[in-house]
């Protein structure tokens, strides 16, 4: 029988189109996080267009492998949570990557307010940027207050012992992240880390 890992990841032509030299980034700053590859080259190029034509195989594909860079522990006990985006016509691809994974998925997080385009701004910036966009939503407000609701899914009195696991599609600096992790970890979420398909490389990560 395959391992779990082996099960979940992309096909060697797949690997070979998206240039990967191997599946799975994981660091710790500014918070756990893990990721299928860097986001440069083909993978850039393939998230791009995805957010323009979100393609349900692909992105599923791409969120099996993803799972499969998962400690075990939160395999079995994580809480998904998309990153929600303040846009009219918002990313697809928090909410597609999290359908694509075998746990459950709470919508905990609005944004308070919308907040300027990310992609020339440097690391204090974006933090500046994203500092107090996000909040509880109504969903959120109401287990944080009360604590025996149902969540998503998942049965109402484990939500507490759950280890939230925020998803997106790119991690830059991590802003986002920190102000979405900040406004669950407010309401007593307890925020496990982040989940992205991938990393910016540090060279453009530092860019000003």
């Amino acid at each position: 029988m395959p391992s779990r890992e082996q099960a979940r990841l992309l096909c060697l032509p797949c690997q070979e189109h998206l240039e990967f030299t191997g599946i799975g980034l994981q660091g710790t700053e500014p918070l756990p996080w893990w990721s299928l590859g860097a986001y440069d080259g083909a993978f850039r190029r393939e998230l791009l267009g995805l957010r323009k034509r979100p393609d349900p195989a692909m992105i599923s594909a791409l969120a099996r492998s993803l799972g499969a860079t998962l400690p075990d522990a939160l395999c079995r006990d994580g809480l998904l949570v998309a990153v929600p985006s303040w846009k009219r016509r918002a990313n697809p691809l928090p909410e597609q990557i999290c359908a694509g994974l075998p746990l459950p998925e709470a919508a905990l997080l609005r944004r308070r307010h919308a907040t300027l385009g990310q992609h020339h701004l440097n690391r204090q910036l974006r933090e500046r940027n994203q500092a107090g966009s996000f909040c509880l939503s109504a969903e959120g407000e109401r287990l944080a207050e009360q604590g025996l609701r149902a969540c998503g899914d998942l049965p109402a009195p484990t939500w507490r012992k759950q280890q939230v696991l925020l998803v997106d599609d790119i991690l830059t600096t991590g802003a986002t992240a920190q102000a979405a992790a900040l406004a669950l970890g407010q309401g007593g979420f307890q925020v496990a880390g982040l989940l992205c398909l991938a990393r910016t490389p540090a060279r453009r990560r530092h860019a000003p």
